[in-house]
């Protein structure tokens, strides 16, 4: 399988008709603004640096791109789609909100070759999205999705978020139910931070806000992998991407940042399949074998070995020792005993 490479293009706040309490582009994406020439050169120099057996897409993101003046639009689209259309990128994907979504905007996003669309959908609670003063509804959300879907050429991605001002656990496992229900092929989760010169940074300086603790946030994320697995959906990332700019005097105020937060969630996940067999199965006090993919080693052990520890404690083992195989995939996970399988997870 091809390796997959985003070529990330962000377009700061364009076309984005007010501020929600949590968004600081300019602070998320490193960037400050854009020109065509800039654009093409961006591109060049991303091209040099990927190899040919990649899977390379050229990626919008930043703002909400199909609000931005039409011209704009499909000036960007057009240098994307000579590239695609040369064969040196395979996909154009783009992010934007669900009132910019029509079947006018659409037919145009498909003409100009676009494969990918990613909806800021962040909740499905209109209570929240209003707090949010995200500016849209969530029946506007479920309506762009059905558009998209009915459309047919479009690979549907909705973005969510975790932690967002009057949301409940219950909120987000919603929205996230909701997004599969809606037919989302993939999602990003992004537990919400509060970054500097937003309204957020007030709410939490008034003491109107506090944002989940990290331990919170990786397991409600942990709740949506296990949900997304069971429905096929892919998550293509939890966590915010690591940038300078984050670290930065005018970057993260407070909140569950952690540079490999997707790898907790994950891990957690991995815990969860492990301590559930090992307790049905009765692994008190035992020698126990553990096999997980290839290449899920670091995630079912956990970072500095946590969930072997924490397995250790909960079932006093003896021993516990991992393998790979390539007879399972994703989060599978088999547990024997004395060299018997006694359980498979699939």
């Amino acid at each position: 399988m091809k390796k997959h490479k985003n070529i990330p293009i962000f377009i700061p706040h364009s076309g984005c008709p007010n501020q929600c309490v949590f968004c600081n582009q300019k602070t998320i994406s490193a960037s400050s603004g854009y020109t065509l020439h800039s654009v093409k050169q961006q591109i060049e120099n991303a091209l040099s640096t990927i190899l040919p057996d990649c899977r390379t897409e050229i990626a919008f993101f930043g703002g909400s791109f199909t609000g931005i003046p039409r011209d704009e639009m499909t000036a960007l689209l057009a240098i994307a789609k000579q590239y695609k259309d040369d064969g040196k990128v395979y996909g154009i994907r783009l992010s934007t909100r669900p009132d910019y979504i029509s079947k006018e905007i659409l037919s145009i996003l498909a003409c100009y070759g676009v494969t990918d669309i990613e909806l800021g959908v962040q909740s499905l609670s209109d209570k929240v999205l209003t707090a949010s003063k995200r500016g849209h509804t969530a029946a506007q959300t479920a309506s762009a999705c059905r558009l998209i879907k009915e459309q047919g050429s479009f690979t549907l991605v909705g973005q969510m978020m975790l932690g967002l001002p009057f949301s409940e656990r219950k909120d987000e496992l919603a929205t996230a139910k909701g997004l599969f229900d809606l037919g989302v092929d993939a999602i990003r989760i992004y537990p919400t931070v509060v970054l500097r010169d937003t309204p957020l940074e007030k709410e939490l300086t008034c003491q109107n806000y506090s944002p989940l603790p990290l331990e919170q946030a990786v397991e409600i994320t942990a709740d949506i992998l296990e949900m997304a697995y069971q429905r096929g959906v892919a998550c293509l990332r939890a966590g915010l991407c690591e940038n300078e700019t984050l670290h930065s005097e005018g970057g993260i105020v407070q909140g569950p940042f952690h540079p490999a937060f997707g790898e907790l969630a994950i891990s957690e996940v991995f815990y969860r399949r492990m301590a559930n067999q090992m307790e049905k199965f009765s692994c008190l006090h035992k020698n126990i074998h553990i096999i997980i993919p290839i290449g899920a080693l670091s995630k079912a052990i956990g970072q500095k070995r946590c969930n072997y520890h924490r397995l250790m404690e909960r079932f006093s083992c003896q021993k516990i020792r991992f393998t790979e195989s390539a007879d399972l995939t994703g989060i599978e996970v088999c547990i024997q005993e004395d060299s018997k399988l006694a359980s498979q997870i699939t």
